[in-house]
């Protein structure tokens, strides 16, 4: 059973007090960082050196992610990688869109400190700009090696992977781990109530399309995810 407090500031990115660094400007849940470094030291044991693109992220930082691909300031991609012109789109189609890669500022999984989008950073060079594309996760992909030993063995370091198949919602993300223990909780703890009042005080792009839309991308896009399998 998780200590942590599930408050929603917490669970919406407004609260950081109970995340711990862990380097590269990144921070973890203080719950998840026993499991992160037993799963890194691992890995380090298999000649992998896994990296951190991004982990905890904060409410503000999502809505000027969420604002920036609103305003086409941002790429936007599709399926098949290719950039979409969102300025071109309607308000209900533009917020479709973003979401198959971007949470929705308040429903972003990195809130809760238990989620890493990760790399093998021992497979390509330092100067290396990691795109987190499905490309580079699969095939003759960078990534490939630590892609298929993450689904084999995350599992047995708390860690699962929430996007491993598209299921309608979010694309696939290969790159995305979720340390299990915690995340489940947070995911039960988050209701739509909790979220509407969230976007409510701190108003986003698009902020009326979004909450009139609330009630079908809560379940489209916020809890479909693949089940962990722990």
């Amino acid at each position: 059973m998780s200590r942590a407090i599930l408050n929603r500031a917490l669970l919406t990115g407004l609260d950081n007090s109970a995340m711990q660094h862990i380097g590269n400007q990144q921070w973890l849940h203080q719950e998840a960082m026993a499991a992160f470094l037993q799963l890194k030291a691992a890995l380090a044991n298999e000649g992998f050196d896994l990296a951190v693109v991004s982990a905890w992220r904060s409410f503000e930082r999502q809505a000027r992610i969420w604002q920036a691909k609103c305003l086409g300031q941002r790429p936007v991609f599709n399926h098949a990688q290719q950039r979409v012109d969102v300025t071109s789109l309607s308000a209900q189609a533009r917020i479709e869109a973003i979401m198959l890669y971007s949470a929705l500022p308040g429903a972003s999984r990195h809130h809760w400190g238990t989620e890493i989008d990760v790399y093998d950073a021992a497979a390509v060079p330092i100067d290396y700009q990691v795109k987190l594309s499905t490309d580079e996760y699969q095939g003759d992909g960078p990534f490939a090696t630590l892609a298929q030993w993450l689904q084999q063995n995350a599992a047995d370091y708390g860690f699962f992977l929430p996007y491993r198949a598209f299921r309608g919602g979010v694309a696939a993300e290969p790159w995305h781990l979720s340390y299990q223990p915690l995340a489940s909780a947070c995911q039960a703890a988050l209701t739509l109530q909790q979220l509407q009042q969230t976007l409510m005080d701190n108003p986003i792009a698009e902020q009326a399309t979004v909450l009139q839309m609330l009630p079908e991308l809560y379940p489209r896009f916020i809890t479909n995810i693949c089940e962990a399998e722990i």
